[in-house]
């Protein structure tokens, strides 16, 4: 059996606003079904939220004991609840009070932690922050170094704050002596030439070479058409046993139609160096000693062809031509000016007065200097034929008998000394064109002075290699010729 709980009556109709009459059940201005209105709830006081006191600590066997139905609970204080704030015509939301701005207690009574512990795996959480007068959610905080979060200054603004060590990407430290990436900077750079970190392919050391040594300089470059510098250079000095002091150059070409010819000029300039370095000290002629060396050197180029077989290098080579390269060099010790060469490598002579003659102090082994040597060709006809490059003397393996060529020179009157590969002498081929192209002040400046020469041949096309050295030459004026041996 059901019942029917009476509604009661209506002040207003919720519809329209109208009192109805009485015990009607539609709205006799709107037709509002008042029958539907729920039934209002009885009118009761606030109550107040008390904390019930801690209970005492329970014995092991707790007893049973009857109820007290006259004993009335201990009132506690009521909680101050925060006044809310009044909303106004603006955008911004009424800030919500939550749980966790009231103070409470444990079980124990005992008042409970302004926040929770956080577990391990949790990040904490600031409140919201405000700026500008819009409430910002805010994130995880924002770590210092030390792990504090940053405070507000005394603005009320939030400091920017160092990155939370514990998310920041660590940046990877290379080790002392590993090669930094020239893009990034940061990245290591692995044993093919590019970045671990980018990607980027690195410029690799020979490139572009410079070295300068008292008043000797040399530059390397590896022009604006080949793949790599198959060039090389060595500059040193020394004393003679008398004391006073002896200054080498070498630069060396290698052959680009041979395998591996930048290990052939990096291996003939070395040991060229060396051999010089050990017989100038020893009282060794000059002239003498720079045959020497040239032997030397082609020992050293020879034994590149000479891999154990089987080796991976020597597997990759086995049907190219053997390492081959040329050198030329120079030696100014004891007031003589000495030169040697193989090949098409040049020295040239340019006086400090530039009112005297230049010179070029070297014959070419190669197909053009033939044909002028021999009276089928002049200078200009052989020079021009594509054959001219082609050499006829180099350090290697397979070179069909070698021939050093050495000559010395005394030379009445200060001036710069070049020692320059084809890569160079392309753009200034005679010694008045080479004389022109070094700047007045190389003989104070041979290092400034050797970058210029090299920007020369890469304003002309750098379409070779190109390695100079620059040895100043001082002598106080005799006003004699200059005395020449070759042989």
């Amino acid at each position: 059996m059901s019942e029917s709980h009476q509604q009661p009556a209506l002040a207003r109709c919720p519809g329209c606003e109208e009192p109805p009459a009485s015990g009607d059940l539609y709205c006799g201005a709107c037709g509002y079904d008042l029958s539907a209105v729920p039934a209002r709830p009885d009118d009761r006081p606030t109550m107040a939220i008390t904390v019930p006191p801690a209970a005492p600590p329970a014995p092991a066997v707790p007893p049973v004991a009857p109820p007290v139905p006259d004993a009335p609970a201990p009132p506690a204080p009521a909680v101050q609840w925060p006044a809310a704030s009044e909303a106004d015509s603006s955008d911004v939301p009424v800030p919500v009070h939550r749980a966790t701005d009231l103070p409470g207690t444990d079980s124990g009574g005992k008042p409970l932690p302004a926040s929770p512990p956080a577990h391990h795996d949790e990040q904490p959480t600031t409140p919201p922050l405000r700026h500008d007068d819009r409430a910002v959610e805010a994130g995880p905080a924002a770590a210092a170094p030390g792990g504090s979060v940053e405070a507000p200054d005394s603005a009320g603004d939030f400091a920017l704050a160092a990155p939370d060590p514990r998310t920041a990407e660590p940046t990877p430290t290379p080790s002392v002596g590993t090669k930094v990436c020239v893009a990034c900077r940061s990245g290591r750079v692995d044993p093919d030439g590019y970045c671990e970190n980018c990607g980027h392919a690195q410029p690799r050391e020979r490139d572009h070479m410079e070295q300068e040594l008292g008043s000797v300089a040399a530059v390397s470059d590896r022009g604006l058409r080949h793949h790599r510098n198959e060039d090389s250079f060595a500059v040193s000095s020394t004393a003679l046993p008398d004391g006073s002091p002896a200054v080498v150059a070498i630069v060396c070409d290698g052959v680009s139609s041979a395998s591996r010819p930048d290990e052939a000029s990096a291996a003939a300039a070395v040991a060229a160096n060396e051999a010089l370095l050990e017989s100038l000290p020893r009282g060794t002629h000059p002239q003498q000693a720079m045959h020497e060396a040239i032997i030397a050197a082609s020992e050293a180029v020879n034994a590149l062809a000479q891999d154990p077989p089987g080796s991976a290098e020597h597997e990759a080579h086995r049907h190219q031509n053997a390492p081959a390269c040329t050198l030329v060099g120079a030696i100014m010790a004891g007031g003589l000016l000495v030169v040697g060469w193989v090949g098409d490598s040049r020295v040239y002579w340019v006086p400090d007065d530039r009112t005297g003659p230049p010179a070029r102090l070297t014959e070419d082994d190669s197909w053009a200097a033939q044909m002028v040597a021999t009276g089928l060709m002049n200078e200009a006809e052989a020079y021009a034929d594509e054959r001219a490059h082609a050499i006829t003397g180099w350090l290697g393996a397979d070179s069909y008998e070698l021939e050093p060529h050495t000559a010395s020179f005394k030379p009445d009157r200060p001036g710069l000394v070049v020692v320059c590969t084809d890569g160079l002498w392309n753009y200034a081929e005679s010694a008045e064109e080479m004389a022109a192209a070094v700047p007045p002040e190389a003989h104070r400046r041979p290092l400034h002075g050797a970058q210029v020469l090299v920007g020369h041949a890469l304003d002309g096309g750098g379409h070779d290699n190109v390695t100079v050295a620059l040895l100043p030459f001082a002598v106080e004026p005799q006003g004699a010729g200059s005395a020449c041996t070759t042989v």
